[in-house]
C-alpha cells in the first residue's frame, strides 16, 4: 500500500484555495462594474413616502393593503427602479425594493421572506422582478405559493413551477436580450417601441435594442397592465 504524500496533498489543497480565491475576486470585480441609476431615479429617494432601510432596501408606502416586492435586474443599481415603483405606489400599492448582494438576485432569492413576515398586516403579496430579478422572483414564487398571490415579470421568463394564470409577463418590442420564444402565451404583453432597459432608469444596456418611446411611457404602460392584472385577480 502506497504511503500518502502529505506534501503533495498540501500543495493540491493550496492550489485549490488559490484558484478559488482568484475566481471569487474576479467575480467581485465583475460585479462592481454595474449600471447606475440616473438623476431622475435618485430624486425619488427624497419623497416623503419613500423610506430607505439600513440594508439599502426601500419601502414606498402606498395607501392600500397590497404589497409588491421587487427584485432588480443583474448588475443594475437598485435605485434605478424607484421611478417605476413610485408609479405603482401612486396606484396605492406598498412597494419594497430589494438591494441584492453584489446586485445579483440569485444571491438573495429569499429576500421576500423578511418583508412578508414583517408586514403581517398585508395579506396580498406580489413578487416582481426585471430580467434576472424576474427569474429569481419566479423561483421564489414557485416555492412559496402559500405566501405569494401573483408574479409580475418584466423582460423575464417564468422560472419554476407556477401557474401562468397567476403571472403577468411584460416585455419591450425591441428587447434584444430576451428570447421571446420562451415567453409562453398566457398574460403576456408586448410594449410597442419598448426595450429591455426601459423598465429602469439606468441608461443604455449592452446588446439591447433601441428604445423608441420614452422610459416614462414604457413604465406607464407597464403600470397600467400590472394594475389591471392585480384588479382582475382580486375579482376572482
Amino acid at each position: 500500500m502506497k504511503k500518502i504524500n502529505i506534501k503533495v496533498i498540501r500543495k493540491i489543497i493550496l492550489s485549490i484555495l488559490i484558484v478559488s480565491l482568484i475566481l471569487i475576486m474576479g467575480f467581485i470585480i465583475y460585479a462592481m462594474d454595474y449600471m447606475h441609476a440616473d438623476e431622475n431615479a435618485n430624486s425619488i429617494k427624497e419623497l416623503n413616502n419613500v423610506t430607505m432601510f439600513d440594508n439599502g432596501d426601500y419601502l414606498l408606502k402606498g395607501t392600500g393593503d397590497i404589497g409588491i416586492i421587487f427584485y432588480p435586474g443583474a448588475k443594475v443599481e437598485e435605485e434605478a427602479y424607484l421611478p417605476l415603483l413610485e408609479k405603482l405606489r401612486e396606484q396605492g400599492y406598498n412597494c419594497i425594493l430589494v438591494k441584492m448582494p453584489l446586485r445579483f438576485a440569485f444571491l438573495g432569492i429569499n429576500s421576500a421572506d423578511y418583508y412578508i413576515d414583517e408586514y403581517s398586516e398585508i395579506n396580498t403579496w406580489y413578487l416582481a422582478g426585471h430580467s434576472l430579478g424576474g427569474a429569481m422572483a419566479s423561483d421564489y414564487a414557485s416555492k412559496n405559493g402559500d405566501l405569494v398571490d401573483g408574479l409580475i415579470l418584466l423582460g423575464a421568463y417564468i422560472y419554476g413551477d407556477i401557474e401562468p394564470q397567476k403571472t403577468i409577463t411584460i416585455y419591450g418590442e425591441n428587447d434584444l436580450n430576451l428570447d421571446k420564444s420562451k415567453l409562453g402565451d398566457t398574460n403576456v404583453y408586448m410594449i410597442e417601441g419598448g426595450n429591455h432597459a426601459g423598465f429602469g432608469n439606468y441608461g443604455i444596456q449592452s446588446g439591447d435594442g433601441e428604445l423608441k418611446i420614452t422610459r416614462d411611457e414604457q413604465q406607464d404602460i407597464a403600470v397600467k397592465l400590472i394594475k389591471n392584472f392585480i384588479e382582475e385577480g382580486a375579482d376572482k
